[in-house]
Protein backbone atom coordinates (compact mmCIF):
# COMPACT_ATOMS: atom_id res chain seq x y z
CA UNK A 1 0.00 0.00 0.00
CA UNK A 2 1.45 3.36 -0.96
CA UNK A 3 1.92 6.05 1.73
CA UNK A 4 -1.06 8.16 0.64
CA UNK A 5 -3.45 5.20 0.64
CA UNK A 6 -2.09 4.10 4.00
CA UNK A 7 -2.61 7.56 5.49
CA UNK A 8 -6.19 7.86 4.18
CA UNK A 9 -7.00 4.33 5.34
CA UNK A 10 -5.74 5.18 8.82
CA UNK A 11 -8.30 8.01 8.93
CA UNK A 12 -11.19 6.06 7.36
CA UNK A 13 -13.25 5.83 10.57
CA UNK A 14 -12.69 9.51 11.35
CA UNK A 15 -13.75 10.55 7.85
CA UNK A 16 -16.85 8.33 8.02
CA UNK A 17 -17.77 9.74 11.44
CA UNK A 18 -17.40 13.33 10.21
CA UNK A 19 -19.59 12.58 7.21
CA UNK A 20 -22.22 11.03 9.46
CA UNK A 21 -22.07 14.05 11.78
CA UNK A 22 -22.59 16.38 8.82
CA UNK A 23 -25.60 14.33 7.73
CA UNK A 24 -27.12 14.21 11.23
CA UNK A 25 -26.57 17.93 11.83
CA UNK A 26 -28.41 18.76 8.62
CA UNK A 27 -31.21 16.34 9.50
CA UNK A 28 -31.65 18.17 12.83
CA UNK A 29 -31.69 21.55 11.11
CA UNK A 30 -34.34 20.30 8.70
CA UNK A 31 -36.40 19.00 11.62
CA UNK A 32 -36.11 22.35 13.40
CA UNK A 33 -37.02 24.34 10.29
CA UNK A 34 -39.77 21.99 9.10
CA UNK A 35 -41.13 20.11 12.15
CA UNK A 36 -43.73 18.25 10.10
CA UNK A 37 -41.14 17.07 7.56
CA UNK A 38 -41.05 13.42 6.58
CA UNK A 39 -37.71 12.19 7.92
CA UNK A 40 -37.13 9.64 5.20
CA UNK A 41 -37.83 12.17 2.45
CA UNK A 42 -35.57 14.71 4.15
CA UNK A 43 -32.80 12.11 4.41
CA UNK A 44 -33.13 11.16 0.75
CA UNK A 45 -33.01 14.80 -0.37
CA UNK A 46 -30.06 15.52 1.89
CA UNK A 47 -28.18 12.50 0.53
CA UNK A 48 -28.95 13.71 -2.99
CA UNK A 49 -27.41 17.11 -2.23
CA UNK A 50 -24.39 15.50 -0.59
CA UNK A 51 -23.89 13.16 -3.56
CA UNK A 52 -24.16 16.02 -6.04
CA UNK A 53 -21.48 17.89 -4.12
CA UNK A 54 -19.27 14.79 -3.93
CA UNK A 55 -19.66 14.43 -7.69
CA UNK A 56 -18.72 18.10 -8.14
CA UNK A 57 -15.63 17.60 -5.98
CA UNK A 58 -14.71 14.49 -7.96
CA UNK A 59 -14.91 16.48 -11.19
CA UNK A 60 -12.69 19.16 -9.68
CA UNK A 61 -10.14 16.53 -8.64
CA UNK A 62 -10.14 15.03 -12.12
CA UNK A 63 -9.66 18.52 -13.58
CA UNK A 64 -6.54 18.96 -11.43
CA UNK A 65 -7.88 21.54 -9.02
CA UNK A 66 -6.29 19.83 -6.00
CA UNK A 67 -3.04 18.66 -7.60
CA UNK A 68 -1.01 21.18 -5.58
CA UNK A 69 -3.34 21.72 -2.65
Amino acid sequence: MDPIAKEIESRRKEIAKELELLFKANMKITDWDVPEADGREAARLLLQVMQEELDRLKEAVEAGKYDNY
